[in-house]
């Protein structure tokens, strides 16, 4: 088997473009670089205007798109790119130029501009991580020694850059940062040269600021001050804004000086040859400023509980001792004993700062970096660029994670080591506070501890049982519909109504609709019409012969009853004639009071008998009662009734001629009374339409 060959000295076969013949070029060639232009970034807007921010997201997608298609090329296409497009360098020195640092002013970004801003910062992050990577893999990789010679001659990394990718990406990705920072510093020792260059600079950049300010300490400079150069502006009288770009200025470049010195201490020898910190001699005014300062503000107890959970004031009193023989120690004592007095009744919680057990040392460096495919390294790590915080790699870990963010974690970890299995992954972060970062690198430099090295590395997970099934197996009104959050994952919050519905159809509205009414009207207008005669077809008599199905007595239907009445009146379209009200009535047109009186006299004893309470009466003597009074209404009308003429005698016994006469009588005339008119009456009412055939 033919051993590998380093990228540098990889030889390609290709067929020359213009000749056509084959030809052998070196893996790193300018022509093999793609053609395309990177563009520069540009900061999120500061309003929320609709232009800027359409301008911002179609820059930002063009960026992070051009990125991923850089971070999906192979080994040697990547490199030939890296190396060779110096629009891609521009790019990346813009984002680390002008991407928002933590002490930048909180702007009211649109929630779009946030999400591509966090997608843009994780492809930069990874970007830079596989510049600085010299080993990929077994079979992808570079010799070091001209790794270091080709991120220095082409200025793939310089001292400005190491410090812009410590302040934008050190929080959430120390250890990481730090073994790039390493490697780099490892490969190329030529940046020790530079940085020993550049700290003259910083220097120069305080003392600048002193002299704005007029503050130039006694003893900085050993040269006499001009009369010209004296400064009479001071913080006092300074112009806000003025004093507003200095106090940023300042900020910047403590907080990027902080978290370089964090991710890379070694740097902190090459800051003490230039007396970055003073002597002991010119330290006593400044510890006794400190001390004056903490003393007046004792009394505001949550300044102190909120100063002393992010910078320990007994750390500070024991730097301050051991830089002073001298230190008054009865009033630290005082100042500790009143920060401790200020936590008194309330949950103490200070940041504790996650180091690497091991530190590394400076010969291993190349050994350091992470090893990875370039498919690893496309999906390394959303978290780590997630968090584009500036207080350096210093985190506070977290007590108990558990649900989604647990999951997220899970998956971190098994995006970059996929023959992981996840019950073996929440092991490891259980042991480490759930710090993903440092579970990636302790697993691959096999560092874990001897009881997680035991384990079966394709542990699966152990599931808990669901503590509430009856959720995925309940029934209400929503079962299933646009608002059941148990079946759907989002719901359409514009379709709830809060309050009174407001629609377009007011009460008013719904009153003026008369559609119903004109309906029924058609409907009951048939009721109001009076038809005198409904001519009968031939043939229709007998259907409704068949139809009608009311009782009627049929025993003389072969007789003419009723054929000889001379009372053919029709009742159902005789009307009751016009009567004037009495009030209206002329003097002398009164009508006898003596019908009036009988019906007042009948409705009283009707509504006595009304107003009784019976429960159950008994229907003989009901009509023993109706009969009284129809005897004792005729009798006041002067009509007389013979009983007797229609009873006749027993039958079988003949009867007599009156009685006959009587029974002919009443057969002839029982048409005019009672019910045995019902089916000419049923026969009339169809005719006119009230009974539906």
């Amino acid at each position: 088997m033919m051993p590998v060959l380093p990228l540098d000295e990889l030889q390609l076969t290709e067929k020359d473009p213009k000749t056509g013949k084959l030809r052998t070029l070196p893996a790193l060639h300018p022509e093999i670089k793609a053609d395309r232009s990177f563009v520069l970034y540009r900061p999120p807007p500061v309003v929320r205007d609709p232009a800027l921010v359409e301008e911002f997201l179609e820059r930002a997608k063009f960026i992070a798109d051009d990125l991923n298609w850089l971070l999906a090329l192979p080994h040697d296409k990547f490199w030939c790119q890296v190396i060779f497009d110096e629009t891609l360098q521009k790019c990346l020195d813009s984002y680390l130029c002008y991407a928002p640092r933590k002490f930048d002013a909180l702007l009211d970004c649109h929630p779009e501009v946030n999400d591509m801003q966090k997608c843009l910062h994780r492809s930069v992050f990874l970007t830079f991580l596989r510049m600085s990577t010299h080993k990929e893999s077994k079979d992808h990789f570079i010799t070091p020694s001209v790794f270091g010679e080709i991120i220095y001659n082409n200025f793939l990394f310089d001292i400005p850059k190491i410090l812009d990718l410590c302040v934008l990406f050190g929080k959430g990705n120390g250890l990481l940062l730090q073994k790039m920072i390493e490697n780099i510093f490892t490969q190329q020792p030529s940046y020790f040269g530079d940085l020993d260059e550049t700290v003259p600079t910083v220097l120069q950049v305080f003392n600048n600021i002193l002299h704005k300010c007029g503050l130039q300490c006694e003893g900085a400079s050993a040269e006499p001050q001009k009369l010209e150069e004296k400064v009479n502006v001071t913080p006092g009288n300074m112009p806000l804004q003025e004093l507003k770009d200095i106090v940023l200025y300042l900020c910047d470049t403590c907080t990027t000086l902080w978290a370089f010195l964090d991710v890379f201490p070694l740097a902190c020898q090459t800051f003490q040859k230039h007396e970055f910190c003073y002597s002991c001699e010119n330290i006593q005014p400044f510890i006794e400023e400190f001390l004056q300062i903490f003393t007046s503000v004792l009394q505001e107890r949550r300044f102190l509980r909120d100063y002393d959970e992010l910078f320990p004031v007994e750390d500070d009193v024991s730097l301050l001792q051991q830089a002073s023989s001298t230190l008054d120690e009865t009033r630290t004592a005082y100042i500790l004993q009143a920060v401790e007095s200020a936590w008194e009744g309330v949950d103490r919680k200070k940041a504790q700062v996650i180091k690497d057990p091991t530190p590394p040392a400076a010969s291993n460096g190349a050994s350091a970096v992470v090893e990875s495919t370039a498919e690893d390294m496309e999906e390394l790590g959303a978290a780590y660029a997630s968090e584009d915080e500036c207080a350096g790699a210093a985190a506070a870990p977290i007590v108990k994670v558990s649900g989604v963010e647990l999951d997220s974690l899970i998956s971190q970890v098994k995006d970059l080591l996929p023959d992981l299995g996840e019950g073996f992954i929440l092991a490891c972060l259980e042991e480490y506070s759930y710090n993903a970062e440092q579970v990636i690198n302790n697993i691959l430099e096999d560092k874990l501890v001897p009881y997680l090295d035991k384990l079966d590395r394709t542990m699966q997970r152990q599931l808990k049982p669901d503590p509430t099934p009856l959720v995925t197996s309940r029934y209400n009104v929503f079962q299933n519909d646009e608002f059941d959050v148990f079946s759907r994952d989002s719901v359409d919050v514009s379709r709830i109504q809060k309050g009174k519905r407001r629609e377009k159809d007011t009460t008013r509205s719904l009153l003026n609709d008369k559609r119903l009414v004109a309906e029924q009207k058609e409907r009951y207008s048939q009721y109001s019409v009076i038809v005198e005669e409904i001519p009968v077809q031939q043939g229709e008599a007998q259907l409704y012969k068949e139809d009608y199905e009311d009782e009627y007595d049929d025993t003389y239907d072969g007789n003419q009853v009723g054929a000889n009445d001379a009372d053919s009146d029709d009742e159902l379209i005789s009307r009751r004639p016009f009567t004037i009200p009495q009030v209206l009535r002329p003097k002398g047109q009164e009508e006898g009071p003596e019908e009036e009186d009988d019906d007042e006299e009948e409705e009283e004893e009707a509504e006595k008998e009304r107003t009784k309470d019976h429960f159950v009466q008994d229907p003989a003597v009901l009509r023993e009662r109706a009969e009284a009074r129809r005897q004792a209404y005729l009798a006041r009308k002067g009509h007389k009734h013979d009983s007797s003429a229609v009873v006749g005698n027993v039958k079988g016994h003949g009867q007599n001629r009156e009685t006959v006469q009587e029974r002919r009588k009443k057969e002839a005339n029982k048409s005019t009374r009672a019910n045995h008119n019902r089916r000419v009456m049923a026969d009339r009412k169809r005719n006119k339409g009230m009974i539906p055939s």
